[in-house]
């Protein structure tokens, strides 16, 4: 017989020695059912109080089949094989919790059997009280248990929810990787072309340079050149304003500036200063000692006019000179009443020949401010 069939008969007989009851009848009892074992006679009370009394009555019947297990262990060691186990392990998890249960109730029943037939029972009220000690320590032990498990589940929402924020978190720097990424290629592409773009830039303007350099030099040479011919251009124009200024050659004189003057007569040749200068252009009259200066080659018109008043023995006379060279007169004579003349030529002069005006001999001519007596000049064209 196996160790199941055993523990069966042996609860079976406890139960009919000490309740004298059968186990599976034990939820149908009704109240006022009597059942006796074979000392003690027990009768099912009507109403609650009976219900209660037999409620107490059936725990305690449980509780003494449970120490009666506990000590049948202690007494034998007796354990349950490796094969039971294994055997009830596929069972599901409830499957498993009753057969545990039935298990220890049928170790409980072979230890009251032993127990019958052994002299000396153990003491039901102290396997009671150690068994409500023990299983006061295992509701504390339970108590802290569940604590733990609750602290731990809560540490387990904890950590997943933190699993779920880094992954969160996680996914998006990957997202913001993938970004600056994609950003990065995009900046690489712009790079490259910017090169390329670059050197392209860089080409033109090379190319550009170098046609720069190429026109300055050009002009640079062409500079050079204009500058010699600024130079010879500024040397002309100095040139043809020196021409110019030295062709502006013109004046014209009278003997005095206010009032009358009668001069002469002399008895020799005499130089006439004409004092009062109407223009002078070019400078090349003397107004101290009436003599004209040539500043260029050329040819020159010279003119003399003179007043003088009618006598019978007194003339006058003027004449032209050129570098001591008599070149014409001027000449009136009359016994009353004032008269005039006048004579002029073109003469080809070099530079520094000398023209002036004489008076000749026994001769006078008069002036006044009204201006009747002049000499004058001017170059004609430079030769």
């Amino acid at each position: 017989m196996n160790y199941t069939s055993r523990v069966h008969r042996l609860r079976f007989c406890l139960f009919d020695e000490y309740l004298h009851v059968p186990m599976t009848s034990l939820g149908n009892m009704q109240p006022g059912y009597i059942f006796e074992s074979k000392n003690t006679q027990y009768t099912m009370r009507s109403g609650e109080e009976e219900s209660s009394s037999f409620s107490m009555k059936t725990s305690g019947a449980l509780l003494v089949l449970l120490c009666c297990c506990l000590a049948e262990t202690q007494l034998r060691g007796e354990t349950i094989s490796e094969n039971d186990i294994t055997r009830q392990g596929h069972y599901g998890e409830a499957e498993t919790r009753e057969n545990e249960v039935m298990g220890a109730a049928q170790r409980t029943e072979a230890a009251a059997t032993a127990s019958t037939q052994q002299t000396c029972q153990p003491d039901i009220h102290t396997v009671l009280r150690e068994m409500s000690a023990l299983m006061v320590e295992q509701r504390v032990e339970l108590r802290y248990t569940k604590t733990q498990m609750e602290a731990m589940e809560t540490r387990l929402r904890a950590s997943e929810s933190k699993a779920d924020t880094l992954e969160t978190r996680l996914r998006a720097s990957e997202s913001k990787a993938e970004t600056l990424a994609t950003r990065l290629r995009v900046s690489e592409k712009t790079v490259k072309e910017q090169r390329v773009d670059l050197r392209q830039t860089e080409a033109r303007l090379t190319d550009r340079l170098t046609a720069s350099e190429r026109l300055v030099e050009r002009l640079q040479s062409e500079n050079e050149a204009q500058t010699v011919n600024l130079n010879l251009t500024v040397s002309q124009v100095e040139e043809l304003r020196r021409e110019r200024e030295e062709r502006r050659v013109s004046f014209s004189a009278s003997l005095v500036t206010s009032g009358d003057e009668t001069f002469g007569p002399f008895s020799r040749p005499t130089t006439l200063v004409y004092r009062h200068v109407f223009t002078n252009t070019g400078n090349a009259y003397n107004p101290n000692t009436g003599v004209f200066t040539a500043p260029v080659r050329g040819v020159y018109h010279f003119s003399v006019f003179v007043y003088g008043n009618g006598h019978a023995s007194t003339r006058s006379a003027v004449s032209l000179h050129r570098n001591e060279e008599h070149v014409v007169i001027a000449y009136s004579n009359q016994p009353s009443h004032g008269y005039s003349s006048s004579n002029g030529a073109s003469l080809l002069l070099e530079v520094g020949d000398v023209v002036y005006v004489k008076l000749w001999p026994n001769s006078w001519v008069h002036d006044s401010y009204i201006h009747h007596t002049t000499f004058s000049g001017h170059l004609l064209f430079p030769m």
